[in-house]
């Protein structure tokens, strides 16, 4: 792509630098010369060596683990631009942490989608870009412009050169039916359902599956894999079906606690993510990891050039 004025900034926070530099090499760009780093006592500071006035700035900052301490780390430097006088501050958050906490399902319970989507605001951002957001409505919880992107064309893409046939996409539960349809309408395979209750959080468990999986290779797509006992106990289900290979798919990759343990236990053919949040060596041999520079570069490109994004849909 063209290089752009310098009315376009590239800022990275600690989360996320390597995506980061994949997005500076998509737009043709380089990352805004800055330090984020913490005092003796733990608080962070944040110092930019260029200026940022007038300027277009895009954040980029998964809220991935340590959740906390990215979050905080993203809400300073957007108020260090903020007083820099950026002329526009987007927080580019791949994967938004807090998301499972999108209503009350028990009373007391706070909502913290719409907590962080406050503190985001009152920060500085003027515009939020995310991936695949676990519950929809959270882009109603913000006052300003989102740009909510899928990673579902992605896996599409993928899958599209897949040599092997009897393909059926497989929704883990009840609440991925909608983006489970829409993956299988793309690739014209059918689709099948697994009825599951969770008793407690991050506690997943397998009742029924609605569909025929005997003889067919098994395309699992679920949005985020956490301590992965929902997809690891979904395969098993599904290869006591009759389920030949079990291709298991997620948008965000926590691999949190027992994850890996799981995973490599389970009769798992493949797991597929994308590098919405940085992965370490997790020592997975069939993990294969996508890369959502480019649809996310793309949107940062439309944005900035004030055109539509929709289109990426």
């Amino acid at each position: 792509m063209s290089s752009y004025s310098e009315q376009l900034k590239i800022f990275a926070g600690n989360s996320h630098p390597q995506l980061a530099q994949d997005l500076c090499a998509y737009l043709g760009t380089e990352l805004v010369h800055a330090d984020v780093n913490r005092f003796r006592d733990g608080e962070i500071g944040v110092r930019t060596y260029e200026t940022v006035r007038g300027a277009d700035v895009f954040v980029i900052q998964p809220t991935s683990p340590p959740v906390n301490e990215n979050l905080m780390e993203l809400l300073i430097i957007i108020d260090a631009l903020r007083r820099a006088s950026a002329r526009r501050i987007t927080a580019v958050i791949p994967y938004y942490g807090y998301a499972r906490q999108d209503r009350k399902a028990r009373p007391r319970d706070p909502i913290t989608s719409k907590l962080v989507a406050n503190l985001l605001t009152t920060a500085g951002a003027r515009r939020v870009l995310s991936i695949d957001f676990h519950a929809p409505q959270i882009q109603g919880f913000f006052d300003i412009p989102v740009d909510h992107l899928y990673a579902s064309p992605i896996m599409v893409d993928y899958f599209k050169n897949f040599e092997r046939s009897d393909l059926i996409a497989v929704a883990p539960d009840v609440g991925s039916v909608k983006r489970v349809r829409s993956f299988a309408e793309s690739l014209n395979i059918p689709m099948a359902i697994i009825d599951k209750r969770r008793p407690k959080p991050n506690v997943a468990e397998v009742m029924n599956v609605i569909g025929k999986v005997k003889d067919k290779n098994v395309i699992l797509l679920d949005d985020i894999i956490d301590t992965a006992g929902t997809i690891t106990a979904a395969a098993e289900v599904l290869k006591e079906k009759g389920a030949k290979d079990v291709y298991a798919c997620g948008t965000h990759a926590l691999f949190s606690g027992p994850a890996i343990k799981r995973l490599k236990a389970a009769p798992i053919t493949k797991i597929i993510v994308t590098n919405t949040i940085a992965q370490q060596d997790h020592d997975l041999e069939n993990l294969e990891v996508l890369s959502v520079a480019p649809l996310v570069g793309e949107a940062i490109d439309r944005i900035f050039k004030d055109l539509s994004v929709s289109v990426l849909f």
